[in-house]
């Protein structure tokens, strides 16, 4: 049984990130002017986020620089233009993929960086990869979390091998990444008691990082609250990848944390984000990502369909079907 005070009081230990220009850059290849960002930094700090994603750390040589906006690479000097010495509370993170980036190079020591947090994200078959990246960013004085992509498509036991794997590992958040949007509350909780078991035996802490292909990330990022997951992740007005994240003007709504402030939030909604919309940027709900959510799929069909600005739906329905 959830216990009710999780739900109904606050717990010191939860923290919000912000991942709006990292699963946002999917959107727009990372092409985020500077006052954008500075706002959004800005914001962060007003309504009391923990840690703001600003990107990637990813690999220049697999990667044309030309062909993408700067927070794919993250480069520190570009993060101080931002932050400068990052007087404040708030938190800088960036997300190094697995076999996509370049970290050991690209990633210098915590002391000669603007960053705190390396987000290590892989696979259930690339794990030992991943573990010398954590190893590695550890090494250099950083925070480390790691997110497990598509885990609606492993085997259970498969699962706890990894957790058990990277329980030895100086990791300090395991993340529970619902990568296709398919999952539904039950099953948040159902995976989060595997999580906690890792978590607890090895002394860890737990993240969420949803989709929002069935319109479930804020439902299943609160269930998750309820089942003891600290860390949380959102992105304002819910940009992201497809169908995108958990929107952060909900869930700082939802939390009791007198430290959270929502009204930042709704200013940035209101001057920002509907401006991009209102530019033909696009991502969020719509019924072919629905669709690879209902059927565990990638979205990268439905988001093919949505860059052709198709509307046969139920045909789109008919090739993934045949597809899956």
């Amino acid at each position: 049984m959830k216990e009710l005070a999780k739900l109904m009081g606050y717990r010191e230990a939860v923290r919000i990130i912000d991942a709006t220009l990292r699963d946002g850059g999917l959107v727009n290849d990372f092409y985020f002017t500077d006052e954008f960002v500075k706002a959004l930094y800005q914001t962060n700090i007003k309504a009391g986020v923990d840690y703001m994603e600003f990107g990637y750390k990813a690999s220049k040589e697999m990667f044309d620089e030309s062909k993408f906006g700067k927070w794919k690479f993250c480069k520190d000097e570009d993060i101080r233009e931002i932050v400068g010495e990052n007087n404040t509370d708030l938190k800088i993170a960036v997300m190094a993929d697995v076999g996509r980036c370049d970290y050991k190079n690209d990633i210098t020591d915590r002391s000669d960086s603007p960053i705190d947090l390396i987000r290590v994200a892989t696979y259930l078959n690339t794990i030992p990869a991943a573990v010398d990246m954590i190893e590695d960013a550890a090494n250099k004085g950083y925070e480390v979390s790691c997110n497990i992509m598509a885990i609606s498509n492993s085997q259970e036991s498969d699962l706890k091998l990894a957790l058990d794997v990277l329980g030895q590992t100086p990791v300090d958040v395991f993340y529970i990444v619902d990568s296709f949007g398919s999952l539904y509350p039950e099953q948040i909780a159902r995976i989060a008691d595997i999580y906690l078991e890792f978590a607890e035996k090895y002394g860890k802490k737990l993240g969420i990082h949803a989709h929002n292909n069935q319109q479930l990330a804020f439902a299943n990022t609160i269930e998750a609250v309820g089942d003891g997951v600290d860390w949380l992740d959102g992105t304002y007005a819910g940009m992201g990848r497809g169908a995108g994240n958990c929107a952060m003007e909900l869930l700082l709504g939802f939390l009791r944390n007198p430290k959270f402030n929502v009204y930042p939030a709704i200013q940035f909604v209101e001057k920002y984000m509907n401006q991009l919309k209102a530019e033909g940027i696009v991502w969020g709900y719509d019924l072919q990502y629905l669709m690879t959510g209902i059927l565990n799929q990638h979205p990268r069909t439905a988001i093919q369909f949505t860059k052709e600005k198709r509307t046969d739906y139920s045909e789109f329905y008919k090739e993934i079907v045949v597809q899956d």
